[in-house]
């Protein structure tokens, strides 16, 4: 395909999710289909371009004063992939291309970008979160969200079960692999130039032999703070894909247990495939048409590790249509749910046990305001250093050890961001029960 069929295409694909409300992969799969043509290399530049314009869908409309799918695409190739105005012009002549441009969208690409306009226009983000926003970042708003609005890398982890760090490295090298700066067992892939396809992790042997899982440096930090022992008994009771339960089975080097349980019993089946690649033989699932197998654990637990259902704004680097999708109700609901899932796991922990709290989310109501309800209702717990527990894993390097500290809360929770961690937004604390 030229360009100018591409160009048109990334506009098709934006409608169908901007005005016809399906998710990214959805409308990407529909239009294959019905391009048959198209090649692999097609469609990873057009997808890559409808999420540029997805993440910078506020500043973009702003410069070309208009919200349509052809302003948001073509405002992405000018100030996301930085295209000279007459590369667009002549893109716009090949067959199958859109329209020629308008004098008043050639003016809006000639602008520089309005460093007077709202926070929310700048950063990129629904206006109604500003306040939220302002409250977690202060001055550094602006600098943050942009910082949401990038693309993310790839970071891997080591299956230690299988491989140390050096075997895994030399294989992962092939899809431009480096040591993670902050992870002991960590491999980190730079994000591509956003027209070129990423590498698929599924063709590299590392990983089909279950020596490395795709998991983001700011999961595996979170999953470092349970500091789990060998010997330990492990409740991840919102196991989802299963990346935090491999993590925490695999620092049990064999010995101890993980209960993996998800109110969703279709995502507990998406796990065993990755349970039998990762070798992890003492992870056993709790599935929720079974509330047996959870009552027996009550009590008996030395971690409960809550990755809570949350927004998921820690994660608009890799799913920038979902914040656009947000809606305060949406906050609500999550809060309710966050409350109800820490009073519900409280009778899993032994004494002297602990929760480990965490959400993919930057915003406080689901993160220390749940924690000081959460604390205010149960006066045998008690919030530790968090920071130090990570630490205490020997899972992070001395740079992880220091940007760790950085992100601590006052009370002695985490807070990691991508401007000043390179990670994904994660919030994570320990919850220590009173008791030996």
């Amino acid at each position: 395909m030229k360009n100018g069929g591409r160009i048109d295409a990334a506009i098709q694909v934006l409608d169908d999710i901007l005005n016809r409300h399906q998710p990214v992969k959805s409308a990407m799969r529909d239009w294959g289909k019905r391009a048959r043509y198209a090649g692999a290399k097609d469609r990873a530049w057009v997808s890559g371009l409808v999420l540029d314009a997805l993440r910078h869908r506020n500043s973009l409309a702003h410069a070309l004063g208009s919200d349509t799918p052809r302003a948001l695409i073509l405002g992405a190739l000018r100030f996301a992939w930085d295209w000279d105005l007459r590369d667009i012009e002549t893109s716009l002549k090949d067959e199958h291309a859109p329209a020629a441009l308008s004098a008043e969208e050639r003016e809006g690409l000639l602008m520089a970008p309005d460093t007077t306009a709202p926070s929310h226009i700048r950063g990129d983000y629904p206006e109604w979160l500003t306040p939220h926003l302002e409250r977690v970042f202060g001055d550094d708003l602006i600098m943050e969200t942009q910082a949401m609005s990038h693309r993310a890398p790839v970071d891997l982890r080591v299956n230690t079960l299988k491989a140390d760090a050096e075997k895994a490295g030399k294989a992962v090298k092939t899809a431009g692999g480096h040591p993670s700066e902050i992870l002991i067992n960590g491999y980190h892939i730079p994000a591509p130039d956003p027209s070129q396809r990423e590498t698929s992790l599924q063709t590299i042997p590392a990983y089909s032999k279950g020596w490395v899982e795709v998991q983001d440096a700011g999961s595996q930090i979170a999953a470092c703070a349970a500091n789990v022992q060998p010997g330990d008994n492990v409740l991840d009771c919102c196991a989802g894909g299963g990346g935090k339960t491999l993590a925490l089975a695999a620092m049990l080097d064999g010995k101890g247990q993980v209960y993996a349980y998800d109110i969703d019993g279709r995502r507990l089946s998406a796990l065993i495939p990755r349970l039998k690649r990762s070798g992890a033989h003492n992870v056993q699932l709790c599935h929720p048409r079974e509330p047996e197998s959870l009552e027996a654990l009550k009590g008996r637990m030395d971690i409960v590790f809550v990755d809570a259902p949350c927004t998921g704004t820690g994660t608009w680097r890799r799913k920038p249509d979902t914040k656009w999708r947000l809606k305060e109700s949406a906050l609500a609901k999550r809060n309710e749910e966050q409350d109800e899932i820490l009073r519900t796991v409280v009778d899993y922990v032994k004494p002297g046990g602990k929760i480990v709290y965490a959400t993919c989310s930057f915003l406080a109501e689901e993160d220390e305001d749940r924690v000081d309800a959460f604390l205010k209702d149960h006066d045998t717990f008690k919030q530790m250093d968090a920071a130090q527990s990570a630490i205490d894993s020997g899972q992070l390097t001395e740079k992880g050890a220091d940007i760790v500290r950085k992100g601590q809360l006052p009370g002695g929770a985490v807070r990691l961001t991508p401007l000043k961690a390179g990670t994904d937004g994660f919030f994570f604390t320990v919850l220590k029960k009173a008791g030996n």
